[in-house]
């Protein structure tokens, strides 16, 4: 293009949850406006009335705050190019409307509701275009002065784009190449509605992106069939030559089959399609998010931006920098993406292991708290570290350390058939009396001490230590033994010994 500032923009509409295939679109505009030095603004698409839901808004502002993605203009941001809501910007619309119909690129439609469920009834695969426009009841079929008396009337209206006929439209795709296009495919869209004075998605569209300065429109396949009727929109309107590049991502696809991601999908097969916990208000199960099923958002992020773009090479674990640097929609797949959900675990395991402790711990905290738990934040730390190799998010972190809070309120069945013998009340008896003589109480000290006594007493190690971990945890897992009584402390120690050995057969 031009060397004007790179600007993009993410344009999510009000209407519910943000799907996560829209995180990884808004993803996609960071780093492409990150890499090239540019701005992101955030504009809320909030034309259709019909569609609003009270606190999708909110829901989409905060999904930004966890992931760490930074607006540089947008509502409540500010910026010299506002307002950022659409429905606040209704005298801007109109006035590219009359322009529009002045220029006789657009024209009046008075068709009521009615009469154009009836003509789809009766013409197959009806489409209000060049070949129809003359049969139905709009400004182009009345004379001016009828015209003038319906809008004097108050007649209810729309506005619809005038798409002349044997127009070839090619759109050049910073993903997918030349896109071509036949104008005798496309309808006359609605541009305008009388009913509530807004415009629909196309001309909201076109106007703000021109007005806004965008540069750059990156956003999904499923917008790729508005992209000519896009394109003659700005050639309408005189403004062809400030026409943004566009660039269509592929889409999100379900794990399984065809077809694009969905939340039934999610729903089926146990995990999440948004970035939070969603609930409406009209009393339906509430939808899980990944950041309530204990997703790191760096991981989240890692995992989306390799759903359907490579940096180039094989690396798979990037910082958001190194995706930044390296950020190329030449790389973005033309095909669809297929949503491997434990794909998505696995990243967010490996980010989990490499997270500081104490970062770690201060995300843990809230889920003890949420139990009626407390606990010291160096304690917590010190849980974390022994349980997150084994966790795959932080919720399991409460799976797989639960014991390190409240000892165990009963025995796996299974681990008690399996490891507790006969000899283990006795050999457990012996064991504590070990350990309340032990002068010092630290991993290394204790094992140590331990080992010397099974040794002197000829007792096979397995038994006695699976025993062990048996009366600490009330099942066969967890970390190395002896970090654990290390951490737990002597005394807390010798009382599950002393209580499993009261409790168990």
């Amino acid at each position: 293009m031009d060397n004007r500032r790179t600007r993009v923009r993410f344009a999510p509409s009000p209407t519910g949850p943000l799907h996560i295939g829209g995180v990884r679109t808004a993803l996609y505009n960071y780093l492409f406006a990150g890499k090239q030095g540019g701005d992101l603004i955030l504009r809320i698409e909030d034309t259709d009335t019909q569609r609003f839901v009270p606190g999708a808004e909110a829901y989409i502002v905060e999904t930004f705050r966890w992931l760490n993605i930074p607006f540089d203009e947008g509502p409540g941001l500010g910026g010299s190019y506002g307002p950022y809501r659409q429905s606040e910007r209704k005298p801007v619309y109109r006035r590219y409307v009359q322009q529009l119909l002045e220029t006789e690129k657009a024209y009046y439609a008075f068709d009521t509701p009615e009469e154009l469920e009836a003509k789809r009834a009766a013409v197959a695969n009806f489409q209000y275009d060049a070949s129809t426009r003359m049969q139905m009841r709009n400004s182009l079929t009345m004379s001016g002065e009828e015209t003038r008396r319906r809008l004097e009337e108050g007649t209810g209206y729309v506005v619809r784009f005038r798409v002349e006929e044997g127009e070839l439209i090619r759109v050049n795709d910073l993903v997918r190449g030349e896109v071509t296009v036949h104008s005798s495919v496309l309808d006359d869209k609605v541009l305008y509605k009388s009913s509530d004075g807004l415009p629909t998605y196309h001309l909201a569209n076109v106007v703000d992106d021109r007005l806004m300065e965008i540069t750059h429109v990156i956003r999904g396949e499923e917008w790729l069939p508005s992209a000519p009727l896009h394109v003659l929109l700005y050639r309408a309107l005189g403004w062809e030559a400030s026409m943004p590049q566009f660039a269509h991502l592929p889409l999100l696809l379900k794990p399984d089959g065809n077809g694009k991601l969905s939340k039934r999908d999610g729903d089926r097969l146990g995990f999440p399609v948004f970035p939070l916990a969603w609930s409406d208000d009209k009393g339906s199960e509430p939808s899980p998010g990944f950041r309530e099923q204990g997703f790191l958002y760096e991981a989240l992020l890692n995992f989306l931006a390799l759903t359907g773009w490579n940096p180039g090479d094989d690396r798979e674990i990037l910082s958001r920098d190194e995706m930044m640097q390296c950020f190329d929609l030449a790389h973005c797949s033309k095909n669809g993406a297929r949503f491997d959900y434990e794909k998505g675990k696995w990243f967010n395991h490996q980010y989990l292991r490499a997270k500081d402790n104490k970062a770690l711990a201060e995300l843990f905290l809230p889920l003890l708290k949420a139990r009626g738990l407390e606990a010291e934040a160096e304690y917590v730390e010190k849980v974390v570290g022994l349980v997150k190799e084994r966790a795959g998010s932080i919720n399991e972190l409460w799976e797989h350390g639960a014991f390190f809070f409240a000892p165990p309120d009963g025995y796996d069945e299974k681990t008690v058939k399996k490891r507790w013998k006969e000899t283990s009340p006795q050999q457990l008896s012996e064991l504590a009396r070990v350990l309340a003589s032990c002068e010092r109480f630290d991993a290394l000290s204790t094992e140590q001490t331990v080992k010397e006594w099974m040794e002197s007493r000829a007792y096979a190690p397995g038994v006695i230590l699976n025993a062990l971990r048996l009366a600490l945890t009330g099942e066969g897992k967890g970390p190395h033994l002896f970090d654990m009584t290390a951490l737990l402390g002597r005394e807390e120690t010798l009382r599950r010994i002393h209580r499993a050995i009261e409790q168990l057969p």
